[in-house]
């Protein structure tokens, strides 16, 4: 049913990933409900909030990456998981 899409082992590591930060999220969100706040975003955000717009985030520093740059994709990664940090702590 799905051999049209190529799983490939750090496309599934991806998807896992997100699925247990979803699921971590949603059961931090039980034990201790978030409280929107304003950081350097200058908007109201809670933590969902503030880990979506770090995801998008990072999406674009490694798209934009690839675009502009060939150097290693390693250091890409690191910048990005450096902004969803700095957006998730202080956005």
């Amino acid at each position: 049913m799905l051999e049209w899409m190529v799983w490939t082992a750090p496309t599934a590591l991806v998807f896992a990933g997100l699925a247990l930060l979803l699921a971590g999220m949603a059961v931090w969100a039980r034990i201790s409900p978030p409280v929107a706040r304003r950081g350097f975003l200058r908007i109201e955000t809670d933590r969902g909030d503030r880990l979506y717009i770090g995801l998008v985030s990072a999406a674009v520093v490694l798209a934009g990456w690839i675009a502009v740059s060939d150097l290693s994709m390693w250091l890409a990664l690191a910048l990005a998981v450096v902004v969803v940090l700095v957006i998730g702590r202080w956005g």
